[in-house]
């Protein structure tokens, strides 16, 4: 009885079409929503660190001395924390898979080292109600509201890679704008009349 089930089963298969897909001649359809891996499109990269912080894997390093984004591919797990963190939306998860191999995979994307720097944070005392959302907003956690005190808001321009974030925070006032970098260094205080 086994044989003759098995004789109907081979006979079957020899007319119907192939269950599986001619690949890699055929490339792989994914369906939607599946989990595929990070691209970054580094012309747009600020290098402000926030993917790397958000990666649960600690897969993505970041070295804003040498404008190098770099991703271990095999420590990622997709999970696209670092796609939602980033200010820019630089970051995307696209279909497909890493090749496999042999040996961990690490992936860096470069940005040319810039001659002459790109700008500088700026606060509009006379807008800014020091409510701190710029500073919480942060990545870098380069901004200082003193509320209380002083009335001051100070910026440390060394740790600033001029993301945006605060100005986007501040949408509602427009105290925080961007101007010419005249090579200012070390923390700028903006005190309150």
């Amino acid at each position: 009885m086994g044989i003759m089930d098995f004789t109907k089963q081979a006979v079957k298969n020899l007319f119907s079409k192939p269950a599986t897909s001619a690949y890699p001649f055929q490339p792989k359809e994914f369906p939607e929503r599946s989990r595929g891996h990070i691209e970054i499109d580094i012309d747009n990269c600020i290098m402000c660190g926030l993917c790397s912080r958000k990666c649960m894997s600690n897969a993505i390093t970041i070295d804003r001395n040498t404008k190098t984004w770099t991703i271990e591919r095999m420590g990622c797990i997709q999970c696209g924390s670092c796609a939602e963190a980033c200010p820019k939306k630089c970051l995307k998860i696209v279909p497909g898979y890493t090749e496999p191999g042999a040996e961990k995979k690490v992936d860096s994307y470069s940005q040319p080292i810039p001659e002459k720097p790109a700008g500088k944070i700026v606060n509009d005392m006379s807008k800014c109600i020091l409510c701190g959302l710029c500073a919480r907003k942060c990545p870098q956690e380069c901004i200082t509201v003193d509320r209380t005190g002083e009335k001051t808001w100070t910026i440390d321009r060394d740790k600033c890679v001029q993301c945006g974030a605060c100005i986007d925070a501040c949408i509602k006032f427009k105290a925080l704008d961007t101007a010419d970098d005249d090579g200012e260094k070390g923390s700028v205080t903006f005190k309150k009349e």
